[in-house]
C-alpha cells in the first residue's frame, strides 16, 4: 500500500520551528519581523489564501499588514503602494497576491517589490540567485516540496525526477531545487511527445500541469513517489463521477456542496505509487508555512546587513 506523505505534519513541524525564531528576533531587535499582503480586486479564491497567510502570521507573531486596492486600481497606484512599502523599515516581506486586475502590470508589480522584500522568491534577482544555488528566497510551493521530501527522508542524489509543468511558480524552480540536490531532472509539459512514458520513468514525480485527474495509472512507475501540486475544483457532476467511480464519501461530499477538489494525479493511480502527496492535505498546505520561513528569513538577513 502506497504511504501517504501528509502536509499537515509537515505544515506543523515547520510553523514549530518558525515560533522560537519570531521570538529571538522580537527580543534581539524590539519588533516581530513584518509581512505586508497586497490583495488588489475581488477574488475569492484569492481572498481565502490571504486570509490564512494573515492567520498563520497572528498564530507565529509575525507582524502582518494587508492592502486591499480596489479592482480599478492603476498600475501607477500600485507601483506607488509597493515602493512605500519598501521604503518602510517595519515590513521585511511584501507579497503581491495573483491574480492582478488585467489592466495592471503584474510583471511590473513582482519586480517593483525590493529583492531583499521578495518573499515570494519570485523577483528576477532572486531567480537568478536560485539558478546559481546562492542564497535567497525560493517560491514557497517548490520549497515546501523540498521540505516534505526531507521531513520524509526520501532520497534525492542519483533519482530521475520528472516535473509536469513548466510555470515560473512551480515547474521551473521546483526543477532546479531538484537538480541542486543532484537528481537527473526532467521537465515535461502538455507539448511532450510521450508524456505517459517521460513520467512512468520516474522514481519522483511533480505533477504541476493544472489539469484535474490528468495522470493516470500508466503515468505512474510502480513503487514512484507521487508529488500531486494540483489543487482543481470539479463542479460538474459526469466529470466527479468519472473520476470518484466508486468513492461514495466523495460523491457524498459533492452532493453536499456542489464541487469537490482533486490534484492533477487520478486519485486511483496514485494507488501505483510508493508514497503520494493527498489532495487536500498535501503540498497545498505548505506554500504559506513557507512563506512565514521566508519572511522571517527576509528579516534576520535586512537586520544582519546581509
Amino acid at each position: 500500500m502506497a504511504k501517504i506523505l501528509d502536509g499537515k505534519w509537515v505544515r506543523e513541524e515547520i510553523l514549530k520551528e518558525c515560533l522560537p525564531r519570531v521570538a529571538k528576533f522580537r527580543e534581539t531587535y524590539g519588533r516581530a519581523p513584518g509581512l505586508a499582503v497586497i490583495l488588489a480586486g475581488e477574488n475569492p479564491a484569492s481572498e481565502i489564501y490571504v486570509r490564512n497567510k494573515v492567520a498563520t502570521c497572528q498564530e507565529l507573531g509575525i507582524h502582518s499588514e494587508k492592502y486591499t486596492p480596489p479592482g480599478t486600481v492603476s498600475n501607477a497606484e500600485l507601483l506607488a503602494l509597493i515602493a512605500e512599502l519598501n521604503r518602510r523599515p517595519e515590513i521585511d516581506g511584501i507579497l503581491v497576491q495573483m491574480p492582478l486586475p488585467k489592466q495592471v502590470d503584474s510583471r511590473a508589480a513582482l519586480e517593483a517589490v525590493a529583492p531583499e522584500k521578495d518573499v515570494d522568491g519570485f523577483h528576477p534577482f532572486n531567480t537568478g540567485r536560485l539558478a546559481a544555488g546562492a542564497p535567497g528566497p525560493r517560491p514557497c510551493t517548490p520549497a515546501g516540496v523540498m521540505e516534505l521530501l526531507r521531513r520524509y527522508e526520501i532520497p534525492i542524489e542519483g533519482r530521475r525526477a520528472v516535473i509536469v509543468g513548466r510555470s515560473d511558480i512551480v515547474g521551473k524552480p521546483m526543477a532546479l531545487l531538484l537538480l541542486h540536490q543532484h537528481a537527473t531532472v526532467t521537465i515535461c509539459h502538455s507539448r511532450t511527445r510521450e508524456l505517459a512514458g517521460e513520467c512512468a520513468r520516474a522514481d519522483i514525480l511533480v505533477a504541476a500541469i493544472g489539469r484535474p485527474a490528468f495522470l493516470g495509472a500508466g503515468f505512474i512507475r510502480p513503487g514512484a513517489v507521487v508529488i500531486d501540486v494540483g489543487i482543481n475544483r470539479l463542479t460538474d457532476r459526469a466529470q466527479v463521477e468519472s473520476v470518484f467511480t466508486g468513492n461514495q464519501k466523495k460523491l457524498a461530499a459533492f452532493e453536499k456542496s456542489g464541487s469537490v477538489i482533486v490534484g492533477d494525479v487520478h486519485p486511483g493511480a496514485a494507488e501505483e505509487a510508493g508514497a503520494y502527496t493527498p489532495v487536500p492535505g498535501g503540498v497545498g498546505l505548505l506554500t504559506v508555512a513557507m512563506l512565514m520561513v521566508n519572511t522571517i528569513e527576509a528579516a534576520e538577513r535586512r537586520m544582519a546587513g546581509a
